[in-house]
């Protein structure tokens, strides 16, 4: 019941109706680096994301790994009917150990004839991702890397964000996030990332007291200059 609450697509529902909906949605405990999803899966379902961390990413021509999305508590993914939640022809793997709700297309359609309000906000959570997906195509295509990893960082911060310090408008970032996964996700090598978060940090932008303790950043400030680049 915990775990369903805070699931984007069931919150605001009633406690009884939660209690309806729980043989429905079984959870599974997923370990850490386990593959969930992919291309060879030809099996359309929807993945609720009850507790842990999930990557979306997409293999190159080459084998290389490009991180498309990192997925936390209380989203969704996958595809079920006609409607996909932005993650067709991706792999998806935990990056942490991870509770996972998986919902066949029958299920999900049962689930909805019953609460048609879902549906409605199936489809909101589908228009965002595909928005939030659009701004970072062009921003692939027109934006500086400046500007393409200043969106990330606080893309991150909305998704991943406990502030710490209210006063000064610090959130630390409670997911971890490598240099090499940045730049896949910003189209540009680690090399360049690296000397980017140099830069933020000498401009107070983002914080980090060594290199395994997470990062910090600003978002106020990060949308700022992203504003500004």
């Amino acid at each position: 019941m915990k775990y369903l609450s805070r699931i984007q697509l069931f919150n605001g529902l009633e406690l009884e109706q939660l209690h309806h909906l729980e043989p429905h949605t079984p959870m599974n405990t997923v370990k850490r680096k386990t593959i969930i999803a992919s291309p060879y899966m030809p099996q359309k379902r929807l993945f609720l994301v009850k507790s842990g961390k999930v990557r979306l990413y997409k293999l190159s021509k080459s084998g290389k790994e490009l991180t498309v999305d990192l997925l936390g508590e209380g989203n969704i993914f996958g595809q079920v009917g006609s409607f996909t939640a932005g993650s067709q022809d991706l792999y998806a793997e935990t990056i942490e150990d991870s509770v996972i709700c998986t919902l066949e297309t029958a299920q999900f359609e049962a689930i909805i004839k019953e609460y048609p309000e879902l549906g409605l906000k199936f489809i909101e959570m589908t228009a965002s991702r595909l928005k939030e997906v659009e701004e970072m195509l062009e921003l692939m295509a027109y934006g500086s890397i400046r500007k393409r990893l200043l969106y990330l960082l606080y893309q991150l911060s909305q998704k991943f964000g406990r502030r710490t310090d209210p006063d000064q408008g610090w959130i630390q970032l409670e997911v971890k996030i490598t240099h090499q996964e940045l730049a896949s996700m910003a189209g540009c090598i680690r090399e360049t990332v690296s000397e980017q978060l140099s830069g933020f940090m000498s401009e107070g932008l983002i914080s980090r007291k060594g290199v395994r303790s997470p990062m910090s950043v600003q978002p106020e400030l990060l949308f700022m200059a992203m504003e500004r680049a």
